[in-house]
């Protein structure tokens, strides 16, 4: 993991309308490997991704990204620089087909000229999806569609991908191969923000962690600490 901040969230107020969810919340994203982002259902983990990604506005504080500011970036804009959501629910277009989902994840102009290359990086990760090409999204199952969304994710080439929730109703089975996935990702380069409900496992591929209460940071450091601190666990993490 690299000392170099990607992503830099310096006292961040954000919400929906009048009603806010996190109230002057602080982390940094360093380069390489997994940072985690922990708590409860409500503690404002979605509301922060769909900030970060530019899916609501910043109401206070400041967002940099690889330096820049990108507070008041358009989505697209943060897209493009390379910061990436694979949103809770997965939210792939149920009556397109695989192909088509993975194409539109991919038509950024700086990747879209090697979206054909891209597309089989990503079968290759998930050769399920590759024997399903032709099939619509809502025709697969639940995992699939989850593989699905992660691969329209990289298909932008992403610098930093934020996953929210990926393994949330899914198969056991099929949330130990996520967490898989989480690992061959990061050990080919790519840096990931991980919010996750299954502590236990994310705290095992995660570099650094944060928990979050109420829409503020409880407590953060190496997720080896983390996991070892039996006041953490059992205050915030319930374990």
């Amino acid at each position: 993991m690299s000392n170099t901040a990607m992503l830099e969230v310096d006292g961040l107020v954000t919400g929906y309308g009048s009603t806010r969810v996190v109230h002057g919340l602080s982390l940094q994203v360093r380069e390489g490997g997994v940072t985690a982002l922990l708590g409860a259902n409500g503690a404002g983990k979605t509301t922060l991704m769909k900030t970060l990604c530019g899916l609501l506005p910043v109401q206070g504080g400041a967002l940099r990204f690889l330096g820049e500011d990108i507070g008041h970036a358009a989505a697209d804009r943060r897209v493009l620089a390379g910061l990436v959501l694979v949103p809770e629910g997965r939210m792939v277009f149920p009556s397109l087909t695989v192909h088509e989902n993975l194409r539109l994840g991919g038509v950024n102009v700086r990747a879209r000229p090697r979206w054909k290359h891209n597309v089989e990086r990503v079968f290759d990760i998930f050769p399920r999806l590759r024997e399903r090409s032709s099939q619509q999204a809502m025709t697969l199952s639940g995992g699939e569609q989850q593989m699905l969304a992660i691969g329209r994710g990289l298909m932008a080439e992403p610098r930093l991908m934020l996953l929210d929730e990926p393994t949330l109703g899914l198969a056991p089975v099929m949330a130990l191969e996520i967490f898989a996935l989480v690992r061959r990702l990061t050990s080919e380069g790519l840096t990931l923000l991980l919010a996750e409900q299954d502590v236990h496992r994310t705290l095992e591929v995660a570099t650094h962690a944060y928990v979050v209460e109420n829409g503020r940071v409880a407590a953060e450091g190496p997720a080896a600490e983390i996991a070892g601190d039996p006041r953490i666990r059992q205050a915030y993490l319930g374990l």
